[in-house]
């Protein structure tokens, strides 16, 4: 049995989820609640649970600040939010899990299935060392969790060359020629690097325009920094272009 501590500054949805969790997932034990940033810390020390179950925002400070006030987190994070601005691309792009208040069944067994995969504690404190990094400047989102078959690697986005898609696998070509294949697909990966100087130019590729070399026009392909040469597809062309003219 897995034991689960719920930390939310409203009693009657620790309440709710609590009824949810013992429902649909018997393998977890609530062995502590809590209701604060302050109680949140002292019921994880009390308890040392496997999982919490954390709320973003509360009355003295946020579930970041709770994580940030440990000396080190030797648990798994399932952060529940009302807020839809919170469950974006920091969330994915740190492999960590979140779920949106009113939880749905479907999405807390699935939450809970990934957390009980991550049975490295080390794997745990990186995951959310990167989530905190880049919760600080959403921004300027510094890194990516790339979760392969046995290894989960922390990859600084600016070294990202570009993406390569072959069905519901996605390759990492990296600027020190290392290449990481996950099994997600590019289209995911396409939402998450919105807004973060990530372009698709095909069907098959992404690319990071941090590495864009030149164009060649007659060709209609994009040379990058790294040597490789993208196609355009022939509708991505006029939205390329316009790109290059803001650049």
């Amino acid at each position: 049995m897995l034991r689960a501590v719920i930390i939310d500054d409203v009693a009657i949805i620790r309440e709710k989820n609590c009824s949810l969790i013992q429902l649909h997932c018997p393998s977890i034990t609530i062995v502590g609640q809590a209701s604060s940033v302050a109680s949140g810390i002292n019921a994880i020390l009390e308890h040392a649970p496997d999982i919490v179950f954390l709320d973003i925002e509360m009355e003295d400070g946020t579930g970041f600040d709770l994580l940030q006030k440990l000396p080190f987190v030797a648990f798994k994070v399932i952060f529940v939010t009302a807020y839809q601005e919170f469950a974006i691309k920091p969330f994915k792009c740190s492999a960590v899990d979140y779920l949106l208040k009113p939880i749905a069944p479907a999405e807390l067994i699935e939450a809970v299935n990934k957390a009980q995969q991550l049975v490295n504690n080390d794997l745990v404190q990186l995951t959310l060392t990167t989530l905190l990094k880049n919760i600080e400047q959403p921004n300027t989102l510094k890194k990516i969790i790339l979760k392969t078959h046995d290894k989960l690697h922390a990859v600084a986005l600016q070294d990202v060359v570009y993406c390569e898609s072959d069905k519901n696998y996605t390759s990492f070509y990296l600027i020190n020629g290392q290449i990481i294949i996950v099994l997600v697909t590019l289209k995911e990966y396409e939402t998450m690097l919105d807004n973060y100087n990530f372009f698709r130019p095909h069907k098959s590729f992404l690319i990071n325009m941090l590495h864009f070399d030149c164009f060649v026009k007659t060709d209609s392909v994009i040379h990058m920094k790294n040597n490789a040469v993208i196609p355009l597809s022939v509708r991505k062309r006029e939205e390329f272009i316009q790109l290059l003219a803001v650049l």
